[in-house]
């Protein structure tokens, strides 16, 4: 019996995805140290923090430019005033974030030590 090209490529391609599974040696996890992950996470949350701090900066700048150079403009004026206001709420949102995130790492680090 003649197989078709199609039946040897799906044999073919069953074998070159099973064989690396039969092969590759059992990975381990390794021992868990619980500070390299509590590290990570404060540096995240320390370059979010940072990134979020200069773009409320921006903001500030921005809102700010505009109020000055409104000379009169009532809409103008109204813009800037909600821009320099809803950076002001960013910026003081990030700033509990970030001041959230220390307390709840220092409580979890308090309860189940490092």
């Amino acid at each position: 019996m003649i197989r078709s090209s199609t039946q040897y490529k799906i044999v073919a391609l069953i074998v070159a995805i099973g064989l690396p599974f039969l092969l590759a040696p059992p990975a381990f996890a390794a021992s868990g140290d619980v500070t390299q992950v509590e590290d990570f996470i404060r540096n995240v949350i320390k370059v979010i923090a940072g990134l979020a701090g200069l773009v409320a900066t921006g903001f500030f700048v921005v809102g700010g430019f505009g109020y000055i150079t409104s000379s009169g403009n009532p809409e103008h004026l109204d813009r800037s005033k909600r821009t320099l206001l809803w950076s002001g709420i960013g910026l003081a949102i990030v700033i509990a974030a970030f001041v959230i995130s220390n307390i709840v790492t220092t409580i979890a680090t308090n309860a189940f030590g490092s």
